[in-house]
């Protein structure tokens, strides 16, 4: 990546939400309080710029649901995040810890 990536807080604040363990859209937006319209877009921009990358469940059709497409962040991604917290201190309180959901 050749220009240093620099995240809106609103970026910032999804992938602190995804780093501490929720995977998925509507788990991510559940917990940021967060519309669709916005979690979307910036998933992908994240995935775009190799923050995260996605990946598609297989399980969904056991459980008779669509099948979520699950996040994880990456190695760059981290590195960014560790320099949006420095800039953004309240992102360390904002996204809670999983719970243990079966995660």
């Amino acid at each position: 990546m050749g220009t240093p990536v620099k995240l809106s807080h609103t970026s910032a604040l999804i992938l602190q939400t995804i780093s501490h363990g929720y995977r998925y859209g509507f788990d991510i937006m559940d917990v940021t309080g967060l519309p669709s319209g916005t979690v979307y877009p910036a998933l992908r921009r994240l995935e775009r710029d190799q923050l995260i990358h996605s990946q598609w469940e297989n399980e969904a059709l056991a459980e008779e649901r669509p099948l979520r497409k699950y996040y994880r962040v990456t190695r760059l991604g981290k590195e960014i995040l560790a320099s949006a917290v420095k800039r953004y201190p309240l992102l360390e309180r904002l996204a809670p810890e999983v719970k243990t959901r079966g995660r």
